[in-house]
């Protein structure tokens, strides 16, 4: 895949936040344009100093294996809540440009315009990478919302500052804990749902993201192969 260089990855904090805040124009938020036939998921873990990333691609919506890559590279900026795309973008960056396939849309272990600038993990490589992207989060960051119904597709409306929605508490399975989802860039809210229910399909986390969650925590115990 090819990624804009927007901005360097060697910044502090105070300059992090305002290339989030000058990136956050760029995002848009609207149905998606194109059918969706192939999907990855990407995720970063941690350990000694370093960062280890991976990227699981698959077709959609069967489902299937198409490629993987692993990465690591050495951690340069400190862990900061809201910061966290310039602790993991650099590892996440280095798989997707490895990639031979071109995904038709990416999920983010992380947010997406559900964050106080509107531009979580999958916001922000959603600019670089200009492809559709969601964000898939276990936790929620930030907006108002309500516990969905206890059945699998129940979902509520994170609200953003404005009562607009930025965002989905969903339901992936009966009785287990929901997932928190925001669109990243070229997608909407109930696009995004849409898409995460198709992938979620035995786990409460979606396919791809946990497939890619078990890659780049096999490779940090040095059990897969590295590029």
């Amino acid at each position: 895949m090819i990624i804009k260089k927007l901005h360097s990855w060697t910044v502090t904090s105070a300059e992090a936040i305002e290339i989030q805040r000058r990136l956050s124009k760029s995002v848009k938020i609207l149905p998606l344009k194109s059918k969706i036939s192939s999907i990855a998921g990407a995720d970063v873990s941690f350990k000694d100093g370093y960062a280890f990333g991976a990227v699981f691609v698959m077709t959609f919506p069967s489902l299937e294996l198409i490629e993987s890559v692993v990465s690591k590279v050495k951690i340069t900026f400190p862990y900061v809540p809201t910061l966290l795309t310039f602790r993991e973008g650099p590892v996440l960056c280095k798989c997707l440009e490895s990639l031979k396939s071109n995904p038709d849309l990416v999920i983010f272990d992380g947010q997406g315009i559900a964050h106080p600038r509107a531009m979580g993990l999958a916001s922000h490589l959603g600019i670089l990478l200009n492809t559709p992207t969601i964000g898939c989060a276990k936790s929620h960051l930030w907006g108002k919302w309500r516990m969905p119904g206890n059945k699998k597709g129940c979902f509520s409306y994170i609200e953003g500052r404005t009562g607009t929605a930025v965002g989905a508490v969903l339901r992936t399975r009966e009785r287990v804990k929901p997932i928190f989802i925001s669109p990243g860039h070229r997608i909407d809210v109930d696009g995004s749902i849409a898409i995460l229910l198709k992938c979620a399909t035995k786990y409460r986390i979606p396919e791809p993201i946990r497939m890619s969650h078990k890659l780049c925590t096999d490779y940090k115990k040095g059990s897969a192969d590295c590029i």
